[in-house]
């Protein structure tokens, strides 16, 4: 079982989303321009492109997600109450064990097919509860930059995969901060026309 990082946006300068993140922009200032890629005409479906193919791998034998709060919802402290339920309707696309880190810890949310977990354990802990969760499959790290930063920081991430828009930010959520780059190694760079896909693994 890994730890996987997949399809994850970054401007040229290195920010995962733009700066002012809120309810009615969720990805910051301009953020959304990172994933112009992902929502792209690709109808040509018997033969998918690269972007496509990355898309699906992101996907593939995972069985359960760690992300941070904000990438749930944009509520910060105490949750004021438990209507937030976050982005994705009633049935969000996930279908397996979500944990949601955060410093308030609440009650799980079960929702169609996917139930959140609200904890405030160490990555390690909340790591071990995926990993078990998952029943012998991958767990994905899904975000969002602070999230996928201080796992690999802590080198619990084995498999990086980095979506670099053609975007320039200038400021908002980096990722490149405060860990090794020299503990990964490249095993494949990709591009489209609307993206470079480079992929990583850890080298342990």
């Amino acid at each position: 079982m890994t730890l996987r990082v997949h399809n994850l946006s970054v401007s040229l300068d290195g920010f995962a989303a733009g700066p002012d993140q809120s309810q009615d922009n969720p990805m910051g200032v301009d953020g959304m321009a990172l994933h112009q890629w992902v929502f792209a005409d690709r109808s040509d479906t018997e033969h998918p492109d690269a972007d496509q193919r990355m898309l699906d791998l992101g996907t593939e034998n995972i069985g359960a997600t760690i992300m941070g709060r904000n990438m749930f919802g944009p509520i910060r402290g105490e949750w004021p109450d438990h209507g937030w339920r976050g982005w994705w309707g009633e049935e969000p696309p996930y279908h397996h064990p979500v944990f949601v880190l955060t410093h308030h810890p609440r009650p799980p949310l079960e929702m169609v097919g996917t139930t959140f977990h609200f904890t405030d354990d160490p990555l390690e802990a909340v790591l071990d509860r995926a990993h078990e969760a998952a029943s012998g499959k991958d767990v994905r790290l899904g975000g969002g930059a602070s999230t996928v930063r201080q796992y690999l920081k802590a080198g619990l991430v084995d498999h990086l995969h980095l979506a670099v828009s053609p975007v320039i930010l200038g400021a908002g959520e980096p990722i490149y901060d405060g860990w090794d780059v020299s503990t990964f190694e490249r095993t494949e760079t990709v591009g489209s026309d609307q993206v470079l896909h480079v992929v990583y693994r850890a080298v342990r």
